[in-house]
């Protein structure tokens, strides 16, 4: 089997890339007559369903969701912004999902094309290798199957694609990726509401999103930008979840005091807002620092640990809203 490189991704997004660019050109270059035509009648019309009938033409117009071939459930790990522990969050709460329920498979996609945090956090390294079917293998440890463009480049080599490379390198990801039989995948996504995340949203059947801030007013503002994303794109509004609520308090090693460094209980009121549910607090805890910059998360590095458990809950809470979303 050979190995996947960035190289030959980027030549094979390239490819695509340009015959789509064309395909697009000469579909303009015929359609465009019809198409002002069609804008002159639509802005003479008197039609009091004009608003409707265009609601209609856009939902039609929408990609068909696809699943991924061998995945039962995917589930979204999201937020408004970086910085607020997403992607920590993503590979413990996979970890957890798999501890909480060891016949349960788990993967796990690192969609943050341009920031892949799944390599460092998991300890893997090396290039996919491919099947006979020129599906790549993803690299597995911790018994969790991953990928993410971070296995295709070097560790501070960056990223310079414009959007139609990103989409393509995305769906690459999602399909031409053999993922075996999952009962879960977590997709940790880019930070913020951009191509990416409409991309997968609108493509692939989705489980539930789960929304990660940390309990300060302006992380929450962009969380709650994130968890609308899931409203505008037809992905249903129980979709969404939960929050969960990251670095919620930072207790002295030393004296054992509770300090709420970034606020205290934003994003459970930003949940009643929402309405939906708090999934979880999740504290900010040197551990989890420690843990993740070795590539030894707390789920599998400390197990009996207050951090380690936390996790746990969340993904017990994620899979019992998963089951109330489906009855």
């Amino acid at each position: 089997m050979a190995p996947f490189t960035y190289s030959r991704l980027s030549h094979l997004l390239r490819t695509s890339v340009n015959k789509a660019a064309a395909s697009r050109t000469a579909t303009e270059i015929k359609r465009g007559p019809a198409c002002c035509l069609h804008f002159t009648r639509c802005q003479r019309s008197a039609d009091s369903n004009l608003q409707e009938r265009q609601k209609q033409q856009m939902a039609r117009g929408l990609p068909k969701q696809k699943p991924i071939t061998g995945v039962k459930q995917v589930i979204v790990v999201a937020s408004g912004k970086g910085g607020v522990g997403k992607s920590t969050t993503a590979v413990n709460l996979a970890l957890g999902l798999m501890a909480n329920d060891a016949t349960k498979s788990v993967g796990l996609l690192d969609a943050d094309v341009y920031g892949p945090s799944i390599p460092k956090l998991m300890n893997l390294k090396g290039n996919p290798e491919l099947t006979d079917n020129n599906l790549m293998i993803p690299l597995t440890n911790y018994g969790i199957p991953c990928m993410s463009m971070g296995f295709l480049v070097e560790d501070v080599a960056p990223i310079v694609w414009r959007g139609l490379m990103v989409m393509s390198a995305i769906e690459k990801m999602l399909r031409q990726v053999d993922w075996g039989s999952l009962d879960y995948l977590v997709i940790d996504m880019p930070p913020g509401t951009g191509d990416v995340q409409l991309s997968i949203t609108q493509n692939i059947p989705i489980a539930g999103a789960v929304i990660v801030s940390t309990p300060q007013d302006i992380a929450l503002l962009d969380a709650r930008r994130g968890a609308e994303m899931f409203k505008k794109v037809n992905v249903p509004v129980i979709c969404v979840l939960g929050l969960v609520q990251n670095m919620s308090v930072f207790q002295c090693p030393n004296c054992n005091h509770q300090t709420h460094i970034f606020g205290s209980d934003g994003a459970r009121q930003l949940a009643i807002t929402l309405g939906v549910e708090l999934l979880g607090d999740v504290p900010l805890h040197l551990n989890i620092r420690e843990m993740s910059d070795r590539g030894q998360p707390v789920v599998i590095s400390s197990p009996d640990s207050s951090e380690a458990e936390a996790y746990r809950k969340v993904a017990s809470a994620v899979v019992q809203r998963i089951k109330e979303v489906n009855t």
